[in-house]
């Protein structure tokens, strides 16, 4: 039987990312297709793809008096094409679904993060406390992803598959207030 393996490779969007890389913004009614996957396959592995999501995350203080007191945060998931890859002869449908929800759970950290975001009380630690907040979004959402790989045995395992997308559609469902726009 032909093992089919995916694989989900997180960025650290301040590391790797250059500001004329194109991406794609998570929205709502707009999923990934095999086209979009532009990355070269790596040689010698028995992954058949690889998404590569991440948050992209920036903000702004404004002061007064060295005081803060204003602030506006955006949030992004976004997919990077040049990153991510497949190998043709082995993908499915079935496979780009398990993609797809590696970039879904990208949109629910993000979505994690702006709840958060909401709830932070403007003082002279905001820079502190935002870049926490991002960094523990970060880590949550690379164990989460790891842990959804795990479960799902790179999607061969079909019932813990299943499992996860009813997971991840409740939990984008209990965090539709702080969604992506479409």
């Amino acid at each position: 039987m032909l093992q089919l393996k995916s694989i989900f490779l997180f960025l650290s969007i301040v590391l790797l990312s250059t500001s004329n890389e194109v991406t794609i913004s998570w929205r709502n009614n707009y999923k990934l297709s095999w086209e979009h996957f532009k990355g070269q396959p790596q040689k010698n592995t028995d992954a058949v793809a690889v998404t590569a999501s991440g948050i992209t995350f920036s903000y702004s203080l404004k002061h007064r008096n060295s005081e803060v007191i204003d602030f506006t945060a955006n949030v992004e998931a976004h997919f990077y094409p040049e990153k991510s890859w497949y190998i043709k002869e082995r993908a499915n449908q079935y496979i780009l679904a398990h993609e797809q929800l590696h970039f879904d759970i990208t949109e629910l950290h993000v979505r994690k993060l702006r709840h958060q975001i909401s709830q932070v009380k403007i003082n002279n630690f905001l820079k502190k406390t935002l870049d926490r907040l991002h960094q523990n979004s970060n880590e949550e959402l690379a164990k989460m992803q790891k842990r959804y790989d795990t479960e799902s045995h790179n999607s061969i395992n079909t019932e813990a598959q299943t499992k996860w997308q009813k997971f991840v559609a409740k939990e984008l469902e209990k965090y539709e207030a702080y969604k992506s726009a479409d």
